[in-house]
């Protein structure tokens, strides 16, 4: 199993970047992806999911209006668009993936859950 992120780096506020995740060794239709990120001396913090089966989607409110997640089914892959980039959005970014049961029966409570598979982190820098 394998998520590997990409799409990184160093950017203007009110930039833009789009991260990756590229999924490989289990059936990608049937889990959840989401993104996360931690800055440092913070706790990790959820901030967007997309279920891969209806792509539904939830946002963090730290986030919503300014980033979209996205999914290929075809490519396997998960993006997360990210507008309007505010310096405190500066963290590593990981994306990670569970079962959509598992989501489904969490509901509000989806960042608490188990997230199965995870991915080694991207920095996004937001400079001022």
């Amino acid at each position: 199993v394998q998520l590997v992120e990409s799409g990184g780096g160093l950017v203007q506020a009110e930039g833009s970047l789009r991260l990756s995740c590229e999924v490989s060794g289990f059936s990608f239709d049937d889990y959840a992806i989401g993104w996360f990120r931690q800055a440092p001396g913070q706790e990790r913090e959820g901030i967007a999911c997309i279920s891969n089966q209806d792509h539904s989607t939830f946002y963090a409110d730290s986030v919503k209006g300014r980033f979209t997640i996205s999914s290929d089914n075809a490519k396997k892959t998960v993006y997360l668009q990210m507008n309007s980039l505010k310096p405190e959005d500066t963290a590593v970014y990981y994306c990670a993936a569970v079962h959509i049961l598992v989501v489904a029966q969490a509901k509000n409570n989806r960042w608490a859950v188990r997230w199965d598979y995870w991915g080694q982190g991207t920095q996004v820098s937001v400079s001022s």
